[in-house]
């Protein structure tokens, strides 16, 4: 299978106790075996300073610019990491993120823009953070906010599959990364 984005890295930034198989993010990579994934050295204790410090240390070991593919608490652990370090990431699609405040790690993390494009796709009934307090984080961060219903926590128990909007999602931000990467060459 081709690249989907041959000048970007994508790397998958798990949640709270990983993805498992039935997950949109361990499905997209099997359909994507070029896509990185960050491994945790324990996926069970959501640490941010040490969760976006391995993104980090995977951010570096490719020199392509980066497509942030992230879902719940890795959502946090992408913000901290980009908003410490944001040379490198071409974008970043955020995935039912984490209430910050549920982990008590809100003030760790930026309350501006991001220096990339942003995704941040909600649920209604997300049970890991409200409607409206995903759109307070999107205007913080600068990101597209986009609200998909009623899908829960936006994970393997949502029914979605390979979860073909998400997808989507991903291609859009790769564009809006590519053009804002032609925009700065010219």
């Amino acid at each position: 299978m081709t690249e989907l984005f041959p000048h970007f890295q994508v790397i998958v930034v798990s949640g709270l106790h990983d993805s498992g198989p039935g997950h949109w993010q361990s499905r997209w990579q099997r359909l994507h075996p070029e896509f990185v994934r960050v491994y945790q050295d324990d996926v069970d204790q959501p640490d941010l300073a040490a969760w976006a410090a391995r993104l980090d240390q995977v951010r570096r070991a490719d020199p392509r610019p980066a497509l942030l593919v992230a879902h719940s608490f890795g959502c946090l652990a992408a913000v901290h990491s980009i908003a410490r370090h944001s040379e490198g990431v071409a974008g970043a699609l955020l995935v039912a993120p984490a209430d910050p405040d549920k982990f008590g790690v809100a003030e760790r993390l930026p309350a501006l823009s991001l220096d990339c494009p942003s995704i941040l796709v909600s649920s209604a009934n997300d049970p890991w953070m409200s409607a409206p307090h995903a759109a307070l984080w999107a205007r913080r961060w600068g990101s597209e906010l986009i609200e998909q219903g009623r899908l829960g926590h936006i994970n393997a128990e949502s029914g979605l599959g390979n979860w073909p909007a998400g997808y989507n999602y991903l291609q859009r931000l790769g564009e809006l990364a590519h053009n804002r990467t032609l925009a700065f060459s010219a």
